[in-house]
């Protein structure tokens, strides 16, 4: 349930309760008043019936002496002072009633007695009711709807702050909010949203301006290394120096890539070409054992040549299914598997597979996630992911059942 309806639900029972309270309090009000009427007016008659039947013995106002249906508690009056009681008896058209009553001449005399008829007053009380009831019906039929859009207007002010917060958890660094109406909890909210939009923002500017300083700063050196290596003489002693230089060097490059996705600076140079070729070819690239197969509708397998073709970047999707299948060797396990189907493409291993932060959080650079996915920088599928994001492609990270580690890449 959404928080629009949440809110229009509590409002609801909130008017109900209201009307409840209000109708209970009124009708018990009401119940009083018509009981305390009916005793004074039984006292008044029976007073006058007092003063007449004292000075002529004579019955009026509706008095009687020891009537049949005087209640118990009068009959045993002992003092000759006035008391009332209720009658909750219905006879007839006669129903609840007040009686007064008096013991004349002494604790030995008769009785006399005057009684009330509440009835008619009781059904005004019972119409009352009734009123009030469609009275809170009606009135919760016309709050609903107004509760509902003033809960919907909330509900569109936390949803711009939710929509802000996704699109900065997203990489859109400059998403904000913005000022909102109102000065309440909802403006804490999005005005607290955006500062740590703004915070976030200048610490990973500054993170990658770093990142891009130093590699660039690294490049210079790193050429000037390789080119030494060169200069000496051929033994395991160069072989090793030089392996570890080019390892360096490819770090560098990495990291400059990353600066580059990261500024914004890298534009795709689209052509059409067979998806099937360049997937094949970027697998040859990488010198590492992997099978390519490519498959289509109507077809079991399909030729590499006869592949679907896409609008892409070549150069970058080389670079993405490269990456993933270095990845595939250097974490995961053999054999490893590239399937190419329509525009889809999935690189497979039969290793650990991808850890749960990865799965959950994406790649981040620096960071394989686990020990058992062996060693790297973790830059492959960073690199991968944001050449991916370039060219308006899905590239989803997963897990197969069976064990291993699966990314699909899925082009536009």
């Amino acid at each position: 349930m959404s928080l629009r309806w949440k809110i229009a639900a509590l409002a609801a029972a909130t008017a109900c309760l209201v009307a409840a309270a209000v109708g209970a309090l009124v009708h018990v009000w009401t119940a009083r008043d018509i009981r305390g009427r009916a005793e004074a007016q039984a006292l008044n008659s029976l007073y006058a019936a007092m003063e007449v039947h004292r000075r002529t013995g004579t019955l009026t106002n509706g008095a009687d002496l020891d009537p049949a249906g005087l209640p118990a508690s009068l009959r045993r009056l002992t003092d000759t002072s006035r008391h009332t009681a209720y009658d909750g008896r219905v006879d007839g058209n006669l129903g609840p009633s007040v009686w007064a009553a008096v013991r004349t001449d002494g604790p030995g005399g008769r009785v006399l007695a005057v009684q009330v008829n509440m009835g008619p007053e009781l059904h005004d009380l019972q119409r009352l009711d009734v009123t009030m009831t469609v009275a809170s019906l009606a009135a919760l039929v016309a709050a609903t709807p107004v509760a509902v859009y003033g809960a919907g207007l909330l509900a569109r002010r936390l949803r711009r702050v939710s929509e802000t917060a996704g699109r900065i958890s997203a990489g859109d660094l400059d998403a904000r909010t913005g000022p909102t109406k109102g000065r309440d909890e909802v403006a804490d909210i999005a005005a607290t949203v955006d500062l740590m939009a703004d915070s976030l923002s200048r610490r990973l500017r500054t993170e990658r301006q770093f990142t891009a300083d130093v590699a660039h700063e690294l490049r210079t050196p790193v050429g000037g290394l390789l080119a030494a290596v060169d200069l000496l003489p051929p033994g395991e002693t160069e072989d090793l120096l030089r392996a570890r230089v080019r390892d360096l060097r490819g770090l560098v490059e990495d990291l400059l890539e990353i600066s580059r996705l990261d500024a914004g600076a890298e534009r795709p140079v689209r052509a059409h070409v067979p998806l099937g070729a360049v997937v094949a070819e970027a697998v040859a690239r990488t010198g590492l054992d992997a099978r390519v197969t490519v498959t289509g509708p109507g077809a079991a397998a399909r030729a590499v040549e006869t592949a679907q073709t896409v609008e892409t970047d070549p150069r970058r999707l080389e670079r993405i299914v490269g990456n993933l299948v270095i990845n595939a060797h250097r974490h995961g396990a053999a054999p490893v598997e590239v399937t190419v189907e329509g525009r889809t493409v999935v690189v497979r291993d039969h290793g650990p597979g991808f850890p749960r932060d990865i799965l959950l959080g994406g790649p981040r650079r620096f960071h394989t996630g686990a020990a058992e996915r062996g060693s790297g920088h973790g830059l492959g599928l960073t690199i991968a992911l944001g050449q991916a994001r370039l060219l308006d492609a899905e590239l989803r990270l997963d897990n197969a059942p069976d064990g291993g580690a699966v990314a699909t890449l899925r082009l536009p």
